[in-house]
């Protein structure tokens, strides 16, 4: 055989929207697929449905002949609900239901030649479908399917039976195990959808999938919507000497101007970050002189609501000691840049907290919305609790934030690896910062350790090693690290692994016992 005749048999593939000029070959497929229903469309049918909706209409040639099509419309889902028939939908084939302003993309029809099945050409029509509905920001796809497999166990078994053997691959059947892989599910199954379809009963499955990327649309929003690729600041602190709170300050606005100058949504300091103002203190004992410091926190969160609001981005004021009540609390302040603030305290206080300070833990658990999203705060210890962080999971946490202090290498990695660790089970990202240097005269507090860093989940989409970022250990620093929350949309549907996606909720749950005194 010749090269010219081997090039013969070569595929040469193109996915592309189809044209008037295709019906002769899409009707040629229809009379081959659905001979034992009605067969092809008429050529006005056809007619119509480029003229209502030609972006939606796909098909993929092999050297210049269509050998695959899947043909949709745009619906207003609620006009139709979940009890409809495909005559419902297609209208007679004039396709009148099809509207611009719907929310949903309605796969009419996929069809492949016979000849072509082993190409996985359904698979890049499903793809190609996916992509017009997350280009169009529509809600998701809608389809009825054919089950022609039941057929040979319409005797034995229910549709409800049958569809759920299929689902647990004990069958197969070639339509519905093909949606099925594909990412579509069930939403429920329909009588009499085509009546004139024998092999399913008439029978069909409705199926969904769901376009994670849907933004719901506002209304003259053209400012101020979410964010989807976010850009967040941390700060190294380096501990040092200072003459009073103006001198601290000064040295805080520094890092905020920094950090904010790079275009950063937010900026995170380290915990216990004023532990400096211990040192101004004349007092004898360790928690004498943290309760002689809380009594700047109050000002120290205002100053950071003005520095939040001049600058123009939102300030995680690390934590700070708070005392009322005669008793002693650790807080971070999220200073939003509109002007507003709210508070997260440690829950879990630590052995030398409680022995030196006589520290208590708080109560609640707060999911924070912000312009960029909603985020989390755990303080140092609280991120080695996996159940806090899944919790604020649970409330659509995308970004986890943890300021924290630690004196020694292996306290400082308990943090570093229980923070990566909820990033991959939570599929968000995490932020940690710490602190630099040394406090000669600030007892408990003498000594820091610090390698501040980005952790994302692991993936494809993601670093190699699941650090977006990382500081040098033991250097004052900024870090800046841009965050794309879209990715971990596609992660949660579409991950080699979905840990939320995937927990067995029919043998164990989680829940919050919120004390009686509170």
């Amino acid at each position: 055989m010749s090269e010219r005749e081997e090039l013969s048999f070569e595929h040469r593939l193109l996915l592309r929207q189809l044209e008037l000029k295709d019906y002769k070959e899409v009707k040629e497929i229809m009379e081959i697929v659905y001979s034992s229903i009605d067969g092809a469309w008429t050529r006005k049918e056809f007619s119509n449905l480029l003229k209502k909706f030609p972006e939606g209409q796909i098909c993929i040639e092999d050297n210049g002949k269509v050998v695959a099509a899947a043909l949709s419309i745009i619906v207003d889902y609620d006009e139709y609900g979940d009890k409809h028939t495909y005559e419902q939908i297609i209208d007679k084939g004039s396709f009148k239901t099809h509207d611009p302003e719907g929310d949903t993309l309605y796969g009419i029809d996929v069809f492949v030649h016979p000849d072509y099945r082993n190409l996985r050409l359904g698979r890049r029509l499903y793809d190609a479908r996916k992509e017009i509905c997350e280009k169009l920001n529509l809600r998701g796809i809608i389809a009825g399917g054919r089950i022609p497999g039941y057929k040979d166990y319409a005797n034995k078994l229910t549709p409800a039976k049958y569809i759920e053997m299929v689902r647990n691959k004990e069958l197969s059947d070639p339509v519905l195990s093909f949606q099925l892989s594909n990412d579509f599910h069930v939403r429920r199954i329909l009588k009499g959808y085509l009546p004139d379809d024998k092999d399913s009963r008439a029978y069909a499955t409705l199926l969904e999938w769901i376009n994670v990327y849907y933004e719901e649309q506002e209304k003259n929003k053209l400012i101020g919507g979410k964010k989807t690729v976010v850009r967040i600041g941390i700060v190294q602190w380096q501990m040092r000497a200072i003459k009073d709170i103006d001198d601290f300050m000064q040295q805080v606005e520094f890092f905020v101007d920094t950090v904010s100058s790079y275009k950063s949504d937010i900026v995170m300091f380290p915990e216990f970050f004023n532990a400096p103002l211990m040192a101004l203190s004349n007092e004898d004992t360790p928690s004498e002189a943290i309760r002689s410091m809380a009594e700047y926190t109050e000002e120290i969160r205002e100053r950071m609501i003005h520095l939040a609001l001049s600058y123009n981005i939102n300030i995680i004021a690390g934590s700070m000691p708070e005392y009322y009540d005669n008793k002693l609390y650790n807080v971070s302040y999220l200073c939003r840049r509109d002007g507003t603030y709210d508070s997260q305290y440690k829950l879990h206080v630590t052995p030398d907290e409680s022995h030196y300070w006589g520290m208590r833990g708080g109560h609640k658990l707060k999911i924070f919305d912000t312009d960029i999203g909603k985020i989390g705060i755990l303080i140092c210890y609280d991120v080695e609790f996996p159940e806090l962080a899944r919790m604020l999971s649970d409330m659509d946490m995308k970004i986890l934030f943890v300021p924290f202090w630690t004196d020694t290498k292996n306290a400082y990695l308990r943090v570093r690896l229980c923070a990566q660790a909820r990033a991959i089970e939570n599929e968000c990202y995490v932020a940690i910062t710490g602190s630099v240097g040394n406090l000669p005269k600030v007892e408990n507090m003498d000594i820091q350790y610090s390698q501040s860093a980005v952790f994302s989940p692991s993936d494809f989409a993601f670093p190699h090693d699941a650090v977006v970022a990382e500081a040098t250990p033991n250097t004052e620093m900024t870090l800046i690290a841009d965050l794309d929350l879209d990715l971990l949309k596609d992660l949660n549907t579409a991950g080699s692994v979905r840990n939320l996606k995937d927990r067995r909720r029919d043998l164990y749950n989680l829940s919050w016992v919120m004390r009686k005194d509170e």
